[in-house]
């Protein structure tokens, strides 16, 4: 694999971490991560469009590498990461730029595309992510995220990742050893739990409807391409249809033998990617 560069930045205030791929490419991809995950998640996508594109992916506020929030019920939202997306692409010097983004990735993408990121963001990828949420998955994940587990062993925490994170699809066992591995943070008690402030689920029980994102959705006119998993209980059929008649009349991919989120590191993702993002 391509290899990449770790790099620091204090955005609104706050350090965030971010890889940085293809460095000296004339365009550049942000491609975020999703609510509960690092942005080692992007290492295939980012390592496959890095021929192409010099490819950023952040940590988010209190994942990964970044600094965790001090003001949690403030700064655990969407209005939050878009100001700290901002500052982040105005320090690397970024006028344009495209955007990938898994779930809440996508959201924070859709915020910034239609407020202060509006013409700047060229095109925008959403991996099963869109303007509606199905309420019973964002309750499962509320479940999930906010109690995150603890084991002894790096080896059963792995086992607990294959098993939430199944949905994603086929992971070779390198994939997952390493999501376990740059997933994993380890507790005063000497157990191991997955690396995230898990004060992050205020964004749930503090910004209600954060994700309801349809009064931007309709103000997009950016191409936008979505891809969604075939048995996801988060972007329903029903939405995905919505987003092809509404607003910026996405391209919808439905990715077969995936749930919530397609992982993002089998050729036949890949290449759906990078042909919408390499086309005039």
């Amino acid at each position: 694999m391509v290899s990449f560069t770790s790099h620091y930045l204090a955005c609104e205030g706050r350090e965030l971490h971010y890889t940085e791929w293809g460095a000296g490419r004339a365009e550049t991809v942000i491609a975020w991560h999703g609510l509960a995950r690092t942005c080692r998640d992007m290492d295939e996508v980012a390592a496959h469009l890095s021929p192409h594109f010099r490819v950023i992916c952040p940590d988010t506020l209190g994942r990964g590498l970044s600094e965790w929030s001090r003001d949690p019920e403030r700064e655990y939202c969407l209005a939050f990461y878009v100001q700290q997306a901002v500052a982040l692409v105005d320090q690397l010097g970024l006028h344009e730029f495209h955007w990938l983004g898994t779930s809440m990735g996508g959201a924070i993408g859709t915020r910034a595309a239609a407020g202060p990121l509006r013409g700047r963001i060229r095109k925008l990828v959403l991996n099963d992510n869109g303007p509606e949420l199905a309420e019973a998955a964002l309750a499962r994940i509320r479940g999930y995220a906010g109690r995150p587990a603890a084991f002894e062993t790096v080896s059963e925490l792995e086992q607990y990742f294959r098993k939430i994170y199944q949905p994603y699809g086929w992971l070779s066992d390198g994939q997952w050893r390493r999501l376990a591995e740059t997933s994993t943070r380890r507790l005063p008690d000497g157990r191991v739990t997955p690396h995230y402030d898990p004060a992050m689920v205020m964004q749930f029980t503090h910004h209600d409807d954060d994700y309801g994102l349809w009064d931007a959705w309709d103000t997009l006119s950016l191409p936008v391409l979505c891809l969604r998993g075939e048995n996801s209980d988060l972007l329903l059929p029903e939405v995905a249809e919505q987003m092809r008649q509404r607003g910026p009349r996405a391209q919808v991919v439905t990715v077969p033998g995936c749930g919530h989120a397609p992982a993002l590191n089998v050729p036949e993702q890949l290449t759906v990617v990078e042909r919408f993002l390499m086309a005039p």
